[in-house]
């Protein structure tokens, strides 16, 4: 019987086949261990994250995420959210907050809804998984799991914008944020807590209209990594993990790099630092094999 439950909104990118599709497998590993159970959302929809801001007005792109809210509330009562997307979360989280502020614009919601027999009670807390880790379970339950330490592997917490910007993990810096850097520790690893590039944008936004200017951001938050004797890198944004993770190849033939540079999600992390196989950490789904994860999980 798990312990904690949440009601679970997987988002578009960790669907199968999808570019985070890893990070969903090493999610339900890490949660087996922890003894966490994803309910997941039924009939869950995309959070518009990326078209609601293209076009369509604010009430679409809010009422489908509020849509989502309201699934949950009506399948999943008095779970709190969680989404391991930091956009999903994101976009989830700011609509719920929205429509909590602003009730005429609550009320246009809820009509729209009622056309697919919803209501949005908007009662429930929508957290990303990094908060259900360190908030709700602590470090030292996450500790108490370890069988395989990180011993002697060095690694760069990249937190990236959305994960840390306008809500973040509570108490943590805006500038300086150390969870993942206390994450590593947790399970064993080397830190480096002074990596300056932490918190910098990877250009998502900008990856498919100026990809020049998204790659030139990616190259500085893999050369500060190299600067500082990583051996990868760990994120908790699929976006970031994917644009730091798939363009190093172009970065090279640009500027004359030779980047090979592993970009893992703390999931798979904490996966193999459980002592479960590579397969359940999903490291067969990186671009760049992560070498000393993969010693490690098979020893």
């Amino acid at each position: 019987m798990a312990k904690r439950e949440y009601s679970f909104y997987p988002g578009c990118s960790s669907q199968k086949g999808a570019s985070s599709s890893n990070y969903l497998i090493s999610v339900q590993t890490m949660c087996e261990e922890l003894e966490v159970q994803l309910n997941e959302i039924p009939d869950w929809n995309c959070c518009a994250a990326s078209i609601g801001y293209a076009g369509g007005g604010e009430l679409p792109r809010l009422t489908l995420s509020a849509r989502n809210i309201a699934l949950s509330e009506q399948h999943h009562p008095g779970q709190d959210i969680v989404a391991t997307c930091a956009a999903c979360w994101l976009s989830t989280r700011e609509a719920a907050e929205r429509l909590h502020e602003d009730q005429s614009l609550l009320a246009e919601c809820n009509t729209a809804l009622a056309e697919a027999g919803l209501k949005l009670r908007n009662e429930t807390p929508i957290k990303h998984m990094a908060e259900v880790l360190i908030e709700d379970l602590g470090y030292e339950a996450l500790k108490a799991r370890v069988k395989k330490p990180l011993e002697g592997i060095k690694i760069a917490g990249y937190v990236g914008c959305q994960t840390n910007r306008p809500f973040g993990i509570a108490g943590e810096s805006y500038e300086n944020p150390k969870y993942l850097d206390k994450l590593v520790e947790t399970l064993g690893g080397d830190s480096i807590p002074d990596y300056e590039k932490k918190v910098q944008c990877c250009g998502g936004a900008l990856a498919f209209s100026e990809p020049e200017k998204s790659q030139e951001m990616v190259k500085g938050i893999i050369e500060a990594a190299y600067d500082h004797g990583a051996d990868l890198i760990v994120t908790p944004c699929p976006v970031c993990q994917m644009n730091v993770e798939v363009y190093q190849d172009q970065i090279n033939q640009t500027y004359g790099t030779k980047f090979q540079m592993p970009v893992v999600y703390y999931s798979t992390l904490m996966a193999v630092a459980y002592g479960r196989s590579a397969k359940d950490a999903a490291l067969n789904g990186q671009i760049i094999p992560a070498k000393a994860l993969d010693a490690l999980a098979a020893k």
